[in-house]
């Protein structure tokens, strides 16, 4: 009996966990922790776009990343001024530990001016993409 109680509770453990990893998984959102950081063309390999940049950050077995990579291309295409960037994160490691980027893809909303305004872990939504690219503005 003791035995089926464990794995209840490690079932609903688990459950639990997935339900919330699931959520927040590619949800568009701000972090303190992206005050004040800036990219330029020096780091991109590309100029900034005139409204936003889209800069995400992939990796070669990333099966997200090609998603992420249509829905972003989708989006820059759709709203002027705006410009997608990707990054191989293995081959800019420098600069995946400055940004504190964890996991691919991870989705940055750069401003006009190369600031950081908004951070997507996992496959963002269009629309929450868009949403964030008019708040850059």
């Amino acid at each position: 009996m003791a035995g089926l109680v464990v794995c209840v509770l490690v079932l609903a453990g688990a459950s639990a966990y997935g339900v919330l990893h699931k959520r927040r998984s590619g949800r568009v959102r701000v972090r303190g922790r992206d005050d004040g950081k800036r990219l330029g063309a020096a780091e991109l390999g590309t100029e900034l776009g005139e409204r936003a940049t889209l800069v995400q950050f992939s990796s070669a077995f990333c099966a997200p990343c090609r998603a992420t990579r249509r829905v972003l291309g989708e989006v820059a295409e759709l709203v002027p001024g705006v410009t997608h960037v990707e990054i191989d994160a293995e081959a800019h490691l420098d600069l995946v530990r400055e940004l504190d980027i964890l996991k691919t893809p991870t989705v940055l909303v750069l401003d006009a001016a190369g600031r950081v305004v908004r951070r997507a872990t996992g496959q963002p939504r269009k629309a929450d993409v868009i949403a964030a690219v008019g708040e850059a503005v």
